[in-house]
């Protein structure tokens, strides 16, 4: 069997442990309409959890606790009634089957129902509140029902439906990106098809307007607007393409597994067995070390790690240490959710005789009742990749992809390989500008990172350079928090450099 079948192969076993772990639930008819939060069905279960997939720039979370809104980071679980909202910066929230909610800045949105039917379909309800969001789902066998309000209305979204929502003033637009979407009228529903603009009155229940074309009027300027259309599209195209090489892929509760495809991958640990390692984590990173306990009412607190594939390795599994490897990820067991720390198993001992050996590494919950609701781990000094002031994409040893961009830096293995052996390696990249000489400068409202490409800039054509070294993306401006200043030394957790993916990634997936 090849090295290749050797992983297609475990990757297929561990699926098979994965939807064996998915507890079993009683059947029941499905609603005949989507349930909503003022239809809700007494079978309906409200113990859900999706993630914060993508974090950039300043966005804060308001878990219900009382506390009201607080720093959001990467990995962070929102539960029904959670709030939501960026300023200057972006998220990204992905949902089970790796839909996703993505939101521009000066965005707000509710989460205000995740519910799942007793016979497993989701239920959600999302109401966007102010700003720019972007809802991509993926077509699915399950019944699913999503619904997506604004002002006094409520769209119920198919599968396979991609849409934009933008909310300036009384006035809100929907663009259908892919699919269609089904309005309610007075005589007949409305259909609006794919490349099509609905556009709202929110101060009264006129029927709206229909256009050809994916109008918008939104609050950003027009090159922060592709930045974000064009970051959207990435986003699902990054999703499509790990999902397609995946055997996880379309496995319930497997958020998260994109990431892991793309930031490791399952080896043979020396002897250990098949195991699943980050790229860029030696024998001496620990994946317990660093990130922060985050409080959720009737849970208690639940351990958030900041690594950008660190969601279904901390809820699913559990992790071993293999002498002269290090620590790799197993499947296996049930699902955790937010009280998600990892039971210590006893030693495995695999078919070769060779012990794997398993230590508490997950660092004690703080006490209930405590006041602080977000308690940060730092047991050692937490690494970064990222830009150097030379304009170079910088990968380092043991940053275990922290402050790698998703996607746009193509295949990650051979860097980890120089890195373990150096301690980094580098990758040129640079940032086209886009329109005339005199446009030549990062917006102010979007992160003038997410158009950072891999390579050397493109030959001077037309007598001026249409690019600049991504080491320097427009100078930094006041109102972004550093989002556009030169990354020479380690960011926050929540600042890590965006990209955008080269021209010639493939279009493909949610109706593109």
């Amino acid at each position: 069997m090849s090295r290749f079948s050797a992983l297609v192969a475990t990757a297929a076993s561990a699926t098979l442990l994965f939807a064996a772990a998915i507890p079993a639930q009683s059947q029941a008819p499905s609603p005949a309409q989507p349930p909503t939060q003022s239809q809700e069905q007494p079978t309906l279960s409200h113990v859900r959890i999706v993630r914060i997939s993508e974090v950039r720039g300043a966005v804060q979370l308001d878990r219900g606790i009382g506390k009201g809104y607080e720093a959001a980071i990467i990995n962070m679980p929102i539960v029904e009634q959670n709030r939501l909202r960026t300023e200057m910066g972006i998220a990204e929230v992905e949902f089970e089957n790796d839909s996703t909610l993505r939101l521009g800045p000066y965005t707000e949105v509710d989460f205000s129902l995740l519910g799942r039917t007793a016979q497993g379909a989701t239920v959600s309800d999302v109401r966007v509140v102010k700003g720019i969001a972007y809802v991509s789902l993926v077509k699915t066998k399950e019944p699913n029902h999503f619904n997506l309000a604004f002002g006094d209305r409520n769209l119920a979204l198919q599968p396979d439906t991609h849409v934009r929502l933008e909310i300036r003033g009384e006035q809100a637009k929907l663009a259908v990106l892919g699919g269609k979407v089904q309005l309610a009228a007075a005589d007949q529903p409305i259909e609006v098809s794919r490349k099509h603009t609905a556009t709202f009155a929110l101060a009264d229940n006129t029927q709206p307007l229909v256009a050809k074309g994916l109008e918008s009027e939104s609050l950003l300027d027009s090159e922060s607007e592709s930045r974000l259309d064009s970051w959207d599209k990435n986003m699902d195209q990054y999703h499509d393409r790990r999902a397609s090489m995946s055997s996880f892929g379309g496995v319930p509760y497997s958020y998260g597994v994109s990431d892991m495809m793309y930031y490791g991958a399952f080896d043979n640990a020396g002897g250990c067995g098949m195991m699943w390692r980050p790229y860029f984590a030696s024998a001496a990173w620990n994946p317990y070390a660093n990130g922060t306990w985050a409080y959720y009412s009737g849970a208690g607190y639940s351990w958030v790690s900041p690594y950008p594939w660190a969601w279904t390795p901390y809820h699913y599994g559990s992790w071993s240490f293999c002498p002269g490897t290090g620590w790799g990820w197993m499947p296996g067991g049930s699902w955790m959710g937010l009280n998600n720390i990892a039971a210590v198993s006893p030693a495995v001992r695999p078919a070769n005789g060779t012990a794997i050996k398993r230590f508490p590494v997950a660092p004690l919950p703080p006490r209930l009742g405590q006041t602080t609701s977000l308690i940060s781990v730092n047991h050692k000094t937490l690494v970064h990749s990222g830009i150097d002031s030379q304009g170079s994409f910088v990968f380092r040893k043991d940053s275990a992809g922290l402050g790698v961009p998703r996607h746009v830096l193509g295949n990650l293995r051979g860097f980890s390989r120089h890195a373990d052996q150096r301690g980094m390696a580098t990758m040129p990249i640079y940032r086209p500008e886009l329109g005339r000489p005199n446009a030549m400068r990062a917006p102010g409202n979007v992160p003038a990172q997410m158009g950072a490409q891999r390579g050397n800039a493109p030959a001077n054509r037309g007598g001026f350079s249409n690019a600049r070294p991504a080491g320097n993306m427009g100078g930094s401006s006041g109102g972004e928090r550093g989002m556009s200043a030169p990354m020479q030394s380690a960011p926050s957790m929540n600042s890590a450099p965006m990209a955008a993916p080269r021209a010639s990634a493939p279009s493909v997936g949610r109706g593109h």
